[in-house]
């Protein structure tokens, strides 16, 4: 959810926070280009190879609202796919944010909020959760437990790892639950690197892609993407989509590859060790920290003021501040700050609408000034 542009004199001027026709423009853009022909191969795959072929999906909350709003179409493309029974939807917060770095009970609320929506859209139960941006730590882990999640999604961390493979499923520490770790590297050759003529794996064919996940060790081979990978970061110009179409029969070639649900892997392996991350990681840029969101003195003041605000707008008097409130908190608001030079930059331009992180702050900061006098306001008239 974009925000409006929100210069100084328009504080106190009942202005909306967020700018609903560039938001609907943009989403009418990536749902064609991406979701609609995405989801059209998906379901054609899934129907030819029956319950050889799964796919995992994780959407948030507040996509779901936009889509139903404006492109129900495309809510439609994805109960069809979760109704071959082949695909799996995971748990997140609903509204992609920081939440966990707001409080715990932020953070549950928002989980909780997000659980009740995809049950409610798809008649299905997450099962595995997956944090903003695969934001994970023991805590984090514990949390996803204690809230009936039989598995957690983490970035493959070589720190973390040090000689271990991501392949294999891990335990977390402090819990029960278990880990999926993302491979970075494979699952970059297609979001980063499909395209790009300079690398040495270029052309990226079906064929050679299953040829590196048969000869890889260990139990799995976990690949997440932005689902915008597929006609929007990489182009159909680029042949992603007939990539996308051939992968699955080019795989299932091998006979030591098959597709799975993640609780699926779960049912058939057991952890081969545990997974120790004490300090929050993420799968952003190369440092794989919150630096993407939380490095600069802007981000963290805004994050500050932001945090600031939650036990006043969680008084029954405030339910639409509430809502507004939490839109502010997706980690996107805070990633346009941003000052510092990081390997996807290039990826994330396309949904910038600012032309400097100075900016993003200055329009951010204008929408929270305006937010704590409506609050006051609010809090005078209910004296």
């Amino acid at each position: 959810m974009r925000l409006a542009h929100y210069p100084f004199f328009d504080i106190g001027s009942g202005k909306p926070y967020f700018d609903s026709q560039k938001n609907k423009e943009l989403l009418e853009r990536i749902a064609r280009k991406c979701y609609l022909s995405a989801n059209k191969i998906v379901l054609k795959l899934l129907e030819k190879f029956g319950g050889e072929f799964k796919i995992n999906y994780s959407i948030t909350g507040i996509l779901l609202e936009q889509l139903e709003a404006d492109f129900p179409e495309v809510i439609d493309s994805f109960q069809k796919i979760i109704d071959t029974g082949n695909a799996e939807l995971f748990g997140e917060t609903y509204y992609h944010s920081l939440s966990y770095l707001v409080s715990e009970k932020e953070f549950r609320e928002q989980i909780k909020k997000h659980s009740s929506k995809i049950r409610k859209t798809f008649s299905f139960k997450p099962k595995i959760f997956r944090n903003t941006e695969a934001m994970y730590s023991n805590s984090i882990a514990s949390i996803a437990a204690s809230l009936g999640f039989r598995g957690i999604i983490s970035e493959g961390l070589d720190s973390a790892l040090q000689w271990r493979s991501p392949n294999y499923i891990y335990r977390a520490k402090d819990s029960d639950i278990k880990v999926l770790l993302r491979n970075y590297r494979l699952s970059d050759d297609i979001g980063f690197r499909f395209s790009e003529r300079n690398w040495e794996g270029f052309p990226l064919t079906a064929e050679k892609y299953s040829e590196w996940i048969a000869g890889s060790e260990g139990q799995c081979v976990n690949i997440f993407l932005d689902y915008e990978t597929f006609g929007e970061h990489q182009w159909e110009e680029t042949g992603i989509f007939n990539f996308l179409e051939h992968f699955p029969s080019e795989a299932l070639k091998h006979s030591n590859v098959s597709f799975s649900t993640a609780s699926g892997l779960l049912e058939r392996h057991s952890p081969v060790g545990e997974f120790d991350v004490p300090q929050v990681s993420s799968w952003a840029d190369i440092d794989r920290d919150l630096s993407a969101w939380l490095e600069n003195k802007m981000q963290k003041h805004a994050f500050s003021e932001l945090v600031s605000l939650e036990k006043e707008v969680k008084k029954p008097k405030n339910a639409f501040l509430l809502e507004s409130w939490r839109k502010l908190q997706t980690s996107d608001h805070f990633y346009y700050m941003c000052t510092k030079w990081f390997a996807d930059g290039d990826v994330h331009k396309y949904f910038n609408p600012y032309s400097n992180p100075y900016d993003a702050f200055l329009n951010y900061m204008n929408v929270l000034t305006d937010m704590r006098q409506r609050i006051s306001r609010t809090s005078q008239h209910s004296l």
